[in-house]
């Protein structure tokens, strides 16, 4: 598939990389060549440098030839200019992000259909819901929600003590015999991301990725060693609009909000958005500011800033001072191996959430994307086409590659865990571990 993406920051970057691996044919537009230059050096795409508003470069990068044009960059009227184009050259579906709440809601619905946008991504927004997400269970590093709610996607770090530690994946699968209510299927360790194995032993530390049903959530969490967090005050570091819209969730639940901004004017603004919050006019990185204001007496530190080692640091002093959960937004991936070794609880970055969307919908059949900020392993939800190779059959029966690892079947709405004795039907929606080489011919066997 051929496929154009304007903007090469963090998210169209990120984007680009996942596309590209896959086999697609991607075109990346940016008018920083340094942006360019860093991302064709580690993935292979092509680049034009110029502005995706220009007829001209967009003509140059192939947009009438395009099938998906996904417009990210930090400009809402760029994006959506961008858009207007593509579907004047005809181009089938177009990805636009879009930060303006009225341009993303019902007043901008009129415009958005007279362009001709047909998925918006609001990675700022996204991301303040995945931290909500986080800080309802202290120790989980990610948490996904498949078909509707009934399957669950966690990743969390394998505690000292869990009762797991030392076990293989075919030891813990004998003692849940015969129904499970979730299974591993990724784990990363020493920077590489593997597929679970049977042989597989878990170990101190492992961050793992499990595939489990809603109602087997407390026992997964026990048995990681992991603790349902009661979050009753939170601090957020930094002021910008994904900051506004956590405020925003945390006050709804009653949750009390201490927010520190260095930016006088945005404070009065924020003061004025959340009567309810507490705003504070301060640097993050001035440790008397944070030790003045308690930052140890929190549950939950939240940095959000658009500086990743202001907020790498900033947790880790919250963390020196007794604060019971830290949370940093980071955007450089180089980061992440730092972050687990000082102990920062949870570290994630605007980009996955805009990218399994638009991963969605690039793939046509598939339901549901989750991916990872470690490794290329990814979580997929597609339904069991009648008449496949699939239907029918047995889970053993598939001869399903071996980067793959069929987790869970959801019928009629009820999910269970995927055993190779389950038997699949046509309209089955099937949840798998796989690695972006193999997407291809795991759909061939249930489309």
């Amino acid at each position: 598939m051929r496929i154009l993406v304007v903007g090469a920051g963090e998210v169209g970057s990120y984007i680009a990389g996942r596309l590209s691996r896959e086999g697609n044919d991607v075109i990346v537009i940016d008018q920083h060549s340094r942006r360019l230059d860093a991302l064709a050096s580690e993935v292979d795409l092509l680049t034009v440098n110029g502005s995706g508003t220009n007829p001209s470069v967009l003509a140059e990068a192939g947009l009438e030839r395009a099938e998906v044009v996904v417009a990210v960059t930090d400009s809402d009227e760029v994006n959506l200019l961008v858009c207007m184009q593509a579907k004047q050259a005809g181009v089938p579906a177009t990805v636009a992000r879009l930060q303006d709440g009225d341009l993303r809601g019902t007043p901008g619905r009129s415009l958005r259909n007279a362009i001709g946008v047909d998925l918006v991504l609001d990675p700022d927004e996204q991301t303040a819901d995945a931290i909500m997400d986080l800080l309802v269970y202290h120790g989980v590093s990610d948490i996904n929600e498949l078909a509707n709610g009934e399957v669950l996607v966690v990743g969390a770090r394998l505690a000292e003590d869990a009762p797991l530690v030392g076990k293989t994946m075919a030891e813990i699968g004998a003692y849940y015999e015969p129904e499970w209510d979730f299974i591993f299927g990724a784990l990363s360790r020493d920077g590489e991301v593997t597929v679970m194995r049977r042989e597989t032993t878990l170990q101190p530390h492992d961050l793992l990725r499990v595939v489990c049903r809603r109602q087997g959530r407390r026992e997964l969490m026990e048995i990681m060693g992991l603790s349902r967090s009661d979050v009753r005050r939170v601090m957020i570091l930094g002021g910008g609009r994904t900051a506004a819209l956590l405020a925003g969730r945390l006050l709804e639940r009653h949750i009390e909000v201490v927010i520190i901004e260095q930016h006088h004017d945005r404070c009065l603004e924020l003061s004025e958005r959340h009567a309810g919050a507490l705003v504070l006019h301060g640097d993050i990185t001035d440790i008397d500011v944070l030790a003045r204001e308690g930052v140890g007496t929190f549950d939950a530190v939240v940095a959000v800033t658009g500086e990743d080692d202001a907020n790498v640091l900033a947790c880790l002093y919250a963390k020196s001072e007794g604060a019971t959960e830290t949370i940093a937004v980071v955007h450089r991936l180089s980061l992440l191996p730092l972050l687990e070794q000082v102990g920062i609880d949870a570290a994630l970055s605007p980009r996955t959430a805009s990218a399994n969307m638009v991963l969605r919908m690039v793939r046509g059949d598939v339901t549901a994307v989750a991916t990872f900020l470690e490794g290329d392993v990814e979580v997929l939800q597609f339904e069991v086409g009648a008449g496949s190779s699939a239907d029918g059959s047995f889970v053993r029966e598939l001869h399903l590659p071996g980067q793959m690892l069929l987790a869970a079947i959801v019928r009629d709405g009820k999910a269970r865990i995927a055993r190779g004795r389950s038997e699949l039907r046509a309209r089955d929606h099937v949840v798998a571990f796989v690695t972006p080489d193999c997407v291809d011919e795991v759909k061939q066997a249930f489309r």
